[in-house]
């Protein structure tokens, strides 16, 4: 697709080869489009965040605000090199940045191991630099936490549904388990993306398979 023809998919730029940048954030939206909340908005009391990278960010956006208990949304670039990279210069794949989505929660509606059922069942994490026919390292599975706690419990679920999809027939997974990085947010019209364009490009879908975490059979 188009979205692609810059995509550089082999392998992640060094230092000397990512692009510069600049100082300052690049515009974006200031209000949510679904809800109405300013994205800037802070984390509130007793909420928490999580970043989420699972391929194009539209249709990640989509499957967390559909989520019971995720209270905003927000799409934009991580763990890469360049400061407040465009979507343009991402796509180049000389920013190192992946396509990600912060997600602010209520734990006590949601669960950050429930977030990480969505994230696992949403998109196939054994596909190293792409989603299906999106090509690129800023499509890469990635989950940036925030806490040691979310860390342990991202790298426990990892390695369960990693024996679910082994079961299945699937290669290992390759998704990546970094601190959270600075998150950047993407331009305006990337912002909620699918609700503003209901029949707009969607490049996510999942394996198939059930990630039993928070199942009693995960607890054992």
């Amino acid at each position: 697709m188009l979205r692609d023809m810059f995509a550089r998919p082999s392998r992640m730029p060094t230092s000397e080869e990512a692009l510069p940048g600049r100082k300052d954030p690049i515009p974006t939206a200031e209000f949510h489009f679904i809800s109405g909340l300013p994205l800037d908005a802070p984390v509130p009391p007793g909420m928490e965040e999580a970043i989420f990278g699972m391929g194009c960010f539209w249709g990640v956006e989509r499957k967390f605000w559909r989520t019971e208990g995720v209270w905003l949304t927000m799409v934009g670039y991580a763990a890469g090199i360049t400061p407040n990279p465009t979507y343009k210069e991402t796509c180049t794949g000389l920013t190192g940045h992946n396509e990600v989505v912060r997600v602010i929660y209520d734990p006590e509606v949601v669960s950050y191991e429930a977030l990480l059922k969505v994230f696992w069942e949403g998109h196939d994490p054994t596909q190293g630099n792409r989603q299906g026919n999106d090509v690129g390292t800023q499509y890469r599975s990635g989950i940036y936490t925030f806490t040691p706690a979310q860390a342990e419990a991202a790298k426990a679920s990892r390695a369960l549904y990693g024996e679910k999809l082994a079961a299945a027939g699937y290669g290992p997974i390759t998704t990546e388990i970094l601190p959270a990085p600075t998150f950047y947010f993407a331009e305006d019209y990337h912002q909620q993306y699918l609700a503003k364009n209901p029949d707009g490009y969607c490049g996510i879908g999942g394996t198939g398979v059930s990630c039993p975490i928070g199942l009693p059979e995960a607890r054992a």
